[in-house]
């Protein structure tokens, strides 16, 4: 059995792994398709030093993020609830619906806080009354709020 070569990756490769992760492939592979197209380059002890720093930083930043993220969740959350506007026909039933960018719109006109619209996980909205919508700052930053919806 032949022996497998280490490669750091300079590009996403599918299947094998991401930008800078470290990976043993079958030489073969490694000198003809990896190497020959600028996607990997042989594992040194120099270049091992340089992915382990770019991941350190990439870590830091993420947790710089979650902390960000973390934050606002705070503010969000101290804010109580939020307000809708909507027009109202009979049995309190609301013309049209609730959308996540009416959410986003909301939170950033009294936090201030950019949002982004596609984190917002709102319930079906038909009726006027009291609605809990989930907003995912970050993949493990959840903040929860309450949105009103009356008459206008």
């Amino acid at each position: 059995m032949a022996k497998r070569v280490q490669l750091v990756l300079n590009q996403d490769v599918s299947k094998l792994g991401k930008s800078g992760d470290l990976v043993e492939v079958a030489p073969g592979y490694a000198r003809n398709y990896l190497i020959p197209q600028g996607k990997g380059q042989n594992a040194t002890a120099g270049l091992l030093k340089q992915v382990e720093r770019r991941k350190e930083k990439e870590r830091q930043r993420l947790a710089e993020l979650k902390e960000v993220s973390t934050t606002q969740k705070a503010a969000l959350e101290k804010a109580g609830s939020f307000t809708i506007a909507k027009q109202v026909g009979e049995n309190d039933a609301i013309f049209g619906t609730v959308t996540n960018q009416e959410v986003a719109d909301v939170i950033k006109q009294i936090t201030g806080q950019e949002i982004d619209r596609r984190g917002v996980t709102l319930p079906d909205v038909h009726k006027i009354g009291e609605y809990r919508a989930e907003i995912k700052l970050h993949p493990e930053v959840t903040a929860t709020v309450i949105i009103q919806v009356v008459a206008s």
